[in-house]
């Protein structure tokens, strides 16, 4: 196990002192208290080998039927890039770790994780915020859908939002590299996660702590009150049709993006800000939540947009039907 010396430590720990320690890399531990934990692991492989298969047969769709290129649409490809990188940043990892046993991560490859690991995270809020402004132009002004909402605006909307978590988590991840680390490198986590790496640095990690108080309101809370906002308002507009047909019509529309809010949304949000400010969870339990958070929805997406959306559905059923006439 990697350790320095005290004297070593006491140096980095003076503000005139320059030399930053990093360690050869870190040792992920979690999941102690509970049995029968490898069959969650396995679980978790047959999960991320849908999610690589359908999200890819999902874009393959999207791609191939020129009905299907709209802004909408635009959006779900983007969602299901974003849950694919998400998946493969955490999945294989963890197989890796729990379930073979080595749970050691080399430092350069901790930063990298990080980083992916984040920026996709962060990306898959952002989209279900784009996500809840399309259904809020179909539904509030129906007539100037085709103008606001074109697929040349969805775009650049998306490239601005790709462009800004990966350059924001840069500087994030940058000043990770800032710190010093002369104890333990045990990091209680599923992965190298922000938090419980900071709090392992023996030098002063408050820009850190502030950082990830900042990002899990930038990530977070923002994007689900922006969506908050956006569904009251699309509530107000469909209560004030004059028929219920058109109003379940509506509503229809968003049930595929309310799931998916919902499954992504509520188990993080909660487990994550209780954990980060107030610990009242206990630590495997809260490793294990969110991991399921952070699993789950890449999972769950392709089949809400499979089954729940008309286009797709209807797009998946041809494909289905022929390949069992060409075979």
């Amino acid at each position: 196990m990697y350790k320095i010396t005290t004297q070593q430590c006491n140096n980095i720990q003076s503000p005139l002192a320059q030399h930053i320690i990093h360690p050869p890399g870190f040792y992920i531990v979690s999941f102690q208290t509970f049995p029968y934990i490898k069959i969650y692991f396995i679980v978790l492989a047959f999960m991320y080998l849908f999610t690589v298969i359908f999200n890819a047969f999902l874009i393959f769709i999207v791609i191939i039927d020129p009905c299907l290129h709209t802004p909408k649409f635009l959006v779900v490809v983007n969602l299901a890039i974003v849950d694919t990188i998400l998946s493969t940043s955490l999945i294989p990892s963890m197989i890796k770790v729990f379930l073979l046993k080595d749970n050691f991560i080399s430092y350069n490859l901790c930063m990298v994780q990080m980083y992916v690991y984040y920026a996709f995270i962060s990306m898959e809020s952002h989209v279900l915020v784009i996500l809840s402004y399309d259904r809020f132009i179909a539904i509030c002004f129906p007539l100037r859908q085709a103008s606001i909402n074109t697929v040349k605006s969805m775009f650049c909307i998306t490239a601005c939002t790709w462009g800004l978590n990966l350059g924001r988590l840069i500087y994030s991840v940058t000043i990770m590299t800032r710190l010093s680390f002369c104890d333990s490198v045990k990091v209680s986590s599923y992965f190298c996660d922000y938090a419980p790496v900071f709090r392992l640095a023996c030098n002063d990690n408050s820009l850190q702590w502030s950082i990830a108080s900042a990002s899990s309101m930038v990530n977070l809370i923002v994007p689900f009150c922006l969506i908050i906002l956006t569904y009251v308002v699309i509530l107000v507009t469909v209560f004030k049709m004059k028929t219920i047909g058109s109003r379940l019509k509506a509503l229809a529309t968003c049930i595929e993006h309310i799931v998916i809010v919902a499954v992504f949304f509520v188990p993080i949000i909660t487990v994550f800000l209780f954990g980060l400010y107030i610990r009242l969870i206990d630590a495997d339990k809260r490793v294990l939540t969110l991991s399921m958070a952070s699993c789950f929805p890449p999972f769950i997406n392709p089949i809400v947009y499979s089954l729940k959306t008309k286009e797709i559905k209807t797009r998946w059923l041809a494909v289905v039907r022929k390949l069992k006439v060409s075979g």
